[in-house]
């Protein structure tokens, strides 16, 4: 139950950064697509909400009989999350001193799907397994003159480069 939940846990944070960051919850999402005005953003509330219902399907789960499946379950929410932060803001974003660290192929080209996903506020949604359509790489080859810095979100006018 632990690695299905943590695969199915990109579909369900693309979604969810879809339709709730992308729409109710605009209101804390939006600190996120603006330049830092400070150590923490409203969107910093986001991990918060997550971890309160992994914890409480934790609770639920040692605690009610015939429940203790959901034990691996919130493992898994609570891995992927863990995987999301350490990609998604310490690497790409460079939050807690991730501005140091050495480039990673792998995490270079999820920070490059990211930095479409800023620079057009459309998809991709997904962090570890970004799906990037074809409208997008389009959009993006004609408009390769601006490229935003993810770890200090200015937009940098150039050529456009992956390795940012």
């Amino acid at each position: 139950m632990f690695s299905v939940t943590f695969a199915l846990m990109e579909a369900v944070a693309a979604a969810e950064h879809r339709w709730a960051m992308h729409g109710f919850a605009w209101s804390w999402h939006r600190s996120h697509h603006r330049p830092p005005a400070g150590r923490f953003e409203r969107n910093d509330r986001f991990p918060f909400v997550f971890a309160g219902l992994a914890i409480g399907m934790f609770l639920v789960g040692t605690n009610v009989e015939g429940l203790a499946s959901l034990v691996p379950v919130a493992a898994g929410i609570t891995a992927y999350g863990a995987a999301y932060f350490l990609v998604h803001d310490v690497y790409i974003h460079g939050r807690l001193g991730g501005r140091h660290l050495p480039r990673i192929g792998v995490l270079d080209r999820l920070g490059a799907a990211h930095e479409l996903h800023h620079r057009f506020n459309d998809a991709p949604y997904g962090m570890l397994v970004p799906v990037v359509p074809a409208r997008v790489r389009e959009q993006d080859r004609e408009r390769t003159t601006a490229s935003i810095d993810l770890r200090t979100r200015r937009i940098h006018h150039g050529e456009h480069s992956a390795n940012h």
